[in-house]
């Protein structure tokens, strides 16, 4: 079976929720479970650290793997989605699953996935922790799909999990209030294991608080551990200093250059932290990490993440004069964070590029748009996306204008004939118009 057979074959015969939402979960574990039995149960041949929260999870994932990487730890990486292609998502090393390999699963497997017919999620996860047993891997990052409770990556049993916010998104799915929201990403919690979670929230933090004692686990905050101060950008990527608690003072490097991705920081320096202390973990394990993760590991990782890991999409400059930017954000929060990253850009006139899918709740969204930008509206080619022409109306109802493009690429070549040197264009609201660009490398 060739590569290209084998992702057509899980594609046309697998339920996707990147193309048809919630229709393709499957609710419950069993699934998965029975997959990863089949296989031999490889998420319990390598440890691991697991990655929830609404926004900023992905990037998190990145920084550890990243840092590890640097420390010299042979490390897995599952992500999702991808943006140009399916290996994208299972790195080691930060080099995507070989297409042969994803091609000799799929064929090896092919029989039993048509007989448990799961969807198209539980076999990639399966397909990953396999890859991560087989290519031995010293430790590996996992990233939740969609909420945490009843997520196929919530089979492992991590050295330490790690929950970056909470916000609006799949409330359909997940429920209608954060708590419940909350609740459902509180699910990775699991018992005896510490749990870091990114950022202070009072409506959120008493759910964590709850799940983490009746687990019996350490459950720590990020921000109460780390002040990050933004300094801006220079020519090696967005500068910030760092004051830890227990004193002291120092300055670090990001490659990622949202200022958003700032609020990740600490987050990622609290797994770290927790990985290398002795009383909160096994002893042996917490000594091992204490040798390996140095400040120039930690410094390596954060300045050559990009590199590292191939993170792409996260506030990325295409190109100047104009400066065109693009960024995945697709949420509320995700949005209201880019739109603040916007405000450290200099420009003369903006054009957003912007492009949603059908579950997203739009009356949250548009307001946060500034009203003197130049709109041009597209939709990228799933069954999900939310037709340009709807999303344009319902822009227009709230005083914005703009024009309507039947995809990014034709929308962002409409800009940039229209733009000026000195403006900016943005390009955002789906991963997977940001994943259309022919701009963005594969």
């Amino acid at each position: 079976m060739m590569y290209s057979e084998a992702i057509d074959y899980l594609y046309a015969q697998l339920p996707v929720f990147h193309r048809i939402g919630a229709k393709a979960l499957k609710p419950g574990l069993d699934n998965i479970l029975k997959l990863c039995e089949y296989l031999g149960n490889p998420q319990e041949k390598f440890r691991t650290i697991h990655v929830g929260g609404t926004n900023g999870k992905g990037s998190s994932s990145h920084l550890l793997a990243a840092v590890l990487q640097s420390a010299g730890y042979k490390t897995g990486l599952y992500t999702s989605p991808h943006l140009k292609s399916f290996t994208e998502r299972i790195r080691v090393d930060g080099f995507p699953m070989p297409d042969a390999e994803v091609a000799h699963f799929v064929e090896t497997h092919k029989a039993f996935i048509e007989d448990l017919k799961p969807s198209f999620f539980e076999v990639t996860v399966g397909m990953a922790f396999d890859y991560f047993a087989r290519q031995n891997v010293d430790l590996a990052v996992v990233e939740v799909g969609l909420g945490g409770r009843l997520d196929s990556t919530n089979i492992i049993t991590p050295l330490v999990s790690l929950i970056t916010n909470i916000g609006w998104d799949h409330s359909d799915i997940l429920g209608d209030s954060l708590q419940k929201i909350a609740y459902e990403k509180a699910g990775i919690i699991k018992p005896g294991v510490p749990v870091v979670i990114s950022e202070y929230d009072a409506e959120t933090y008493p759910v964590f608080k709850n799940r983490a004692e009746e687990c019996g686990s350490d459950i720590l905050i990020g921000s109460d551990f780390y002040k990050v101060t933004d300094l801006g950008i220079h020519a090696d990527g967005r500068h910030f200093s760092l004051e830890p608690y227990d004193g002291g003072k120092f300055e670090l490097s990001l490659a990622l250059l949202g200022t958003y991705q700032l609020r990740n920081v600490a987050g990622v320096l609290s797994v770290l932290k927790v990985l290398s202390t002795p009383y909160i973990l096994n002893n042996s394990i917490a000594e091992e990490f204490k040798a390996k993760l140095s400040e120039s590991a930690v410094q390596a990782g954060f300045a050559k993440v990009v590199e590292l890991t191939g993170l792409k999409g996260r506030w990325q400059i295409l190109q100047q004069n104009p400066t065109v930017i693009c960024d995945t954000a697709h949420n509320e929060p995700g949005i209201l964070s880019v739109l603040e990253s916007l405000q450290t850009v200099s420009y003369q006139q903006l054009h957003l590029v912007v492009g949603f899918v059908k579950d997203k709740d739009l009356s949250k969204v548009i307001r946060l748009f500034p009203k003197g930008a130049r709109f041009y509206f597209c939709q990228p080619d799933i069954p999900r996306a939310l037709d340009a022409e709807v999303l344009a109306e319902a822009f227009r109802a709230e005083g914005f204008a703009g024009d309507v493009f039947p995809d990014v690429n034709q929308a962002l070549e409409a800009a940039k004939s229209r733009a000026n040197p000195a403006d900016c264009i943005l390009v955002t609201g789906s991963t997977y118009v940001v994943a259309e660009l022919n701009q963005l490398e594969a």
